[in-house]
């Protein structure tokens, strides 16, 4: 008997290079600065963030990875996000919704009381669910889950196009 498991796994790499190859877009797909802020909730907070959005693949989809400084609540809050996102047009209209999610890294600093207690750094995980204009103003809901990953975010931003 000859095993397979070796060729399967080779396999993988294979078609998943040659769907996105398969799949490539126009060459006029742009990525994005996009500059964000707002408020969480679970922890209490005010955040400012940036993030990269990766021309498309695939069609509609980006990657996004980003990071939010959040601030208040007695805590001073990093979280590292790298989102998946797919982005659908509305119509025709120049909006479209925007959904996606993934990994999300917390370092938090406590502040106040508890000032002289060790940073931690946590893992979790989130979802997006936003609106955005083909004018580069979007707003957005952020569902979180894990250590110190905020429960809600409610922003909005800007995104700058990168030619």
């Amino acid at each position: 008997m000859v095993p397979t498991r070796g060729h399967r796994l080779t396999l993988v790499p294979v078609f998943i290079a040659a769907f996105l190859l398969s799949a490539t877009t126009r060459a006029s797909a742009q990525s994005s600065i996009n500059f964000s802020g707002g408020a969480s909730i679970e922890p209490e907070q005010v955040f400012a963030g940036v993030s990269w959005q990766s021309p498309d693949f695939g069609g509609r989809f980006h990657l996004r990875p980003g990071i939010d400084g959040g601030f208040g609540n007695d805590l001073r809050l990093g979280t590292i996000n790298i989102d998946l996102i797919v982005r659908v047009p509305l119509g025709t209209s120049s909006w479209s919704l925007i959904q996606g999610g993934g990994p999300t890294i917390s370092i938090v600093t406590f502040a106040g009381l508890l000032e002289n207690t060790p940073r931690k750094l946590r893992a979790g995980g989130s979802y997006l669910f936003g609106f955005q204009h083909d004018n580069g103003f979007f707003g957005e809901f952020r569902v979180g889950g894990g250590g110190y990953v905020p429960n809600l975010k409610i922003g909005v931003g800007w995104a700058v196009e990168v030619k």
